[in-house]
């Protein structure tokens, strides 16, 4: 199992000493936070994508993701998300395949529409046709990947005409891609026909709802034939904040949540934590919250935290990346691999990846899945979130 952590970027006032950090200095310790989640032993650093102040996560990832990639040799990188209703999937398979030659493979993307409206517009699309916009920039970017010469028309960009998308993915084998939702049944659709991961940003949602994202996407993950419904690849948010003493971690971090935009103003700290995954207290707090995780959504292959939010000086999350990398994600990786079964497969890597098409386990480019009729089932699938069980989703 993959443990790693990802950042929003946000650019909030430290509510205990009334200072914003400039662009520069929360840029600069974004890069920081991501070495130093390697050098505590952590297997993935995420980064999200925005266009919009408070946050600096970068419009263009691959730029902050490439210079980590430069100063790091272990760590993941990934996304947490790529915007594909407002990249154009042509940008995205050049991008991250560049990315993936500079890393030597160490990349993966997390696919999600965005929930900021006034975005859409700023890059000519609408944010009412999000799941179409979707569900069509996937497909193309899935072909752009596996497929030499692309031609291609759809509804929201320009045609293609015998396009080869440059770089070609490293080893002839793309990125492996996660596809992110939080409420909406179309896209855990469109991971499962795809043989996709789906990763459920759950922090701001209860056990019930995340365990039905979860489930609807492993039923429909084995309808398409892809293996088992456990073994769909899966993975989790969640935040935390961490002192030796649940009491001082309690009293250190109450004035953040109080007063940060993503948390202040709503249910108490105390809710907030009953309610979501948020788990603030000490190590071994953290260590039975996450372990409960698997009740609901069973044996699952990453678990991301987001550590530097809400206005939390640098200092203080390289204090909280000691804990998680020195006493929580040990016990973690020891329980939850005692307790998964064998055939529960692990998060994809690039050299599991690679190893699968050595040894013909991926269906062939241009076969039946990559098939126009194939893509058209897809995209009507997807866009119809799957009749009476995508509701169930949703409830």
């Amino acid at each position: 199992m993959q443990f790693g952590i990802f950042t929003i970027g946000d650019v909030t006032e430290d509510p205990t000493t009334g200072r914003t950090p400039t662009e520069h200095e929360r840029i600069r310790a974004t890069v920081e936070i991501a070495k130093k989640a390697e050098e505590v032993g952590l297997d993935v650093f995420a980064t999200g994508q925005h266009h919009n102040p408070p946050f600096v996560a970068p419009a263009n990832p691959p730029i902050l993701l490439a210079s980590v990639a430069a100063q790091t040799e272990r760590i993941q990188l990934s996304t947490a998300t790529t915007l594909i209703t407002t990249t154009d999937p042509v940008r995205i398979a050049e991008d991250y395949a560049y990315l993936q030659h500079l890393s030597g493979g160490r990349v993966d993307l997390t696919m999600g529409r965005g929930n900021t409206g006034p975005v859409y517009p700023w890059f000519g699309q609408d944010i009412r046709q999000g799941i179409p916009l979707a569900v069509e920039h996937y497909g193309l970017l899935h072909r752009l990947w596996r497929e030499d010469v692309v031609n291609w028309q759809g509804r929201f960009r320009s045609a293609l005409q015998g396009f080869t998308s440059t770089p070609r993915p490293l080893d002839d084998v793309p990125p492996f891609v996660w596809h992110g939702s939080i409420r909406s049944p179309e896209i855990p659709e469109q991971a499962a026909y795809y043989g996709d991961g789906f990763f459920h940003n759950n922090i701001f949602w209860p056990a019930e709802h995340t365990r039905r994202m979860v489930e609807f996407y492993r039923a429909r993950y084995e309808h398409y034939g892809h293996g088992s419904a456990d073994q769909a690849i899966v993975g989790l948010g969640g935040q935390v904040f961490m002192r030796r003493n649940s009491q001082d971690a309690v009293r250190e971090f109450r004035p953040y949540f109080d007063n940060a935009p993503v948390y202040g103003h709503g249910p108490s700290l105390e809710d907030f934590t009953t309610q979501t995954p948020l788990t603030v207290g000490s190590p071994q707090q953290v260590i039975e919250k996450t372990l409960a995780f698997r009740d609901y959504a069973g044996d699952y292959q990453r678990q991301l935290f987001l550590m530097d939010h809400a206005g939390l000086p640098l200092k203080t999350v390289l204090e909280q990346l000691d804990l998680l990398g020195e006493e929580v994600v040990p016990v973690l990786r020891r329980e939850f691999a005692a307790l998964k079964p064998a055939h529960v497969p692990e998060a994809p890597t690039h050299a599991s990846l690679v190893a699968r098409r050595r040894d013909g386990q991926d269906p062939v480019p241009g076969g039946a899945e990559d098939s126009p009729a194939g893509r058209a089932r897809a995209a009507q699938a997807a866009e119809r979130g799957a009749g009476t069980t995508a509701e169930g989703a949703r409830r």
